[in-house]
């Protein structure tokens, strides 16, 4: 693998007495796609605004291409920024806010001009060069505002939250229009998002922060499918999450003892230790509903408690006789047929190599 773009080593960043990022390494790579998530307050809007100078780190090395980048200006770094708010300037047309940054660096006014309708043209906006900014819908301005920062042929692009204010159905459009460029340009893009469906729909590695630290870095199907730890399996998707202690064990599978019943996973080595705490997560689309008593290794009998309906996939909320909450994401039509109401009596079951193990936190 090629040396990496971006590096982090030991990136610590405090306000006050505030830590907002600790100990970070990271390392992203040229050309990829890299989202960063997390709830509000985890550090991953510090961290990009750290990678575009408008902060410093408290301690630890940020390099860009190998050189150390801790206090340079932003402006002297190829790295421009897409606000949350988009940042256009109200009284200049279009054309003139994408040609703005070529100005400052003393592009001449042909050459700009060109390069700018060149933009817009790409983005399927040129129509729209000569329009004040303030006369465009939400998803032009967010087009302008992406050729502005790509006019200036960066090598990262940082986005911050880009598609918040958007509609639902131009987040969409916009997520297309974000990977298509990415993918034909070669940039690197890091994205910082709240969104669990637009960093897993567009990028290549996914980050996950909590409270300032990175609690998993993978592909979108490592981190739903394999989740390192409880938080993470909490963020991200619809996981039932159990904890016990083992019992019993095999070469392959423990089985462990929770409020809920007696269930049989898949566990590594390290974690079939008899008498020793588990906490294992399965995934909602990977649970099975049945009326009737299955013959399986993992079942529980729930009462439905309520339903989420989006479109053709509905979440079932359900409680076991414990209280424990269980949660299954299942196709409408097959919902139908089961015919059930609030209050109704249902099993569900998983197989052990779709209970996966969590690291203890």
């Amino acid at each position: 693998m090629t040396e990496p773009l971006v590096t982090f080593r030991n990136v610590k960043k405090h306000f006050g007495d505030f830590v907002a990022v600790r100990e970070m390494d990271l390392d992203i790579h040229t050309g990829e796609f890299l989202a960063i998530m997390g709830s509000s307050g985890c550090g991953k809007t510090t961290t990009l605004r750290m990678l575009a100078g408008l902060e410093a780190p408290t301690s630890g090395e940020i390099r860009i291409g190998g050189d150390l980048m801790n206090d340079v200006k932003p402006h002297e770094r190829d790295t421009p920024l897409v606000w949350q708010s988009l940042a256009l300037f109200p009284f200049l047309s279009a054309r003139e806010n994408v040609e703005f940054g070529l100005k400052m660096r003393g592009v001449d006014k042909d050459e700009r001009k060109r390069r700018a309708l060149e933009w817009l043209d790409r983005m399927e906006i040129g129509e729209f060069a000569d329009r004040n900014i303030t006369t465009l819908s939400g998803g032009q301005k967010q087009r302008v505002a992406l050729a502005r920062s790509l006019v200036m042929e960066p090598q990262m692009l940082l986005l911050d939250e880009p598609l918040s204010a958007l509609d639902a159905n131009l987040v969409i459009r916009m997520q297309a229009v974000l990977t298509r460029l990415q993918k034909e340009l070669g940039i690197t893009f890091v994205y910082v998002t709240h969104s669990q469906s637009e960093a897993f729909a567009m990028a290549d590695r996914v980050v996950i922060m909590s409270q300032g630290e990175i609690a998993q870095v993978g592909s979108p199907k490592d981190i739903y499918r394999s989740p390192a730890n409880r938080f993470v399996a909490e963020f991200v998707g619809r996981n039932n999450i159990l904890g016990g202690t083992v019992i019993s064990q095999s070469s392959e599978t423990v089985s462990v003892s929770t409020t809920s019943g007696d269930f049989t996973a898949v566990a590594p080595a390290d974690q079939r230790t008899t008498g020793s705490d588990l906490t294992f997560s399965v995934s909602a689309d990977l649970v099975s509903v049945s009326i009737d008593q299955p013959d399986a290794l993992n079942k529980v009998q729930c009462n439905v408690i309520s339903e989420e309906f989006i479109g053709s996939v509905v979440t079932l909320f359900l409680e076991s006789a414990d209280g424990h909450e269980f949660k299954v994401q299942m196709q409408e039509r097959d919902l139908i047929e089961l015919d059930l109401r609030s209050g109704s009596q249902i099993w569900l079951s998983w197989l052990p190599e779709n209970a996966h193990v969590l690291d203890g936190d």
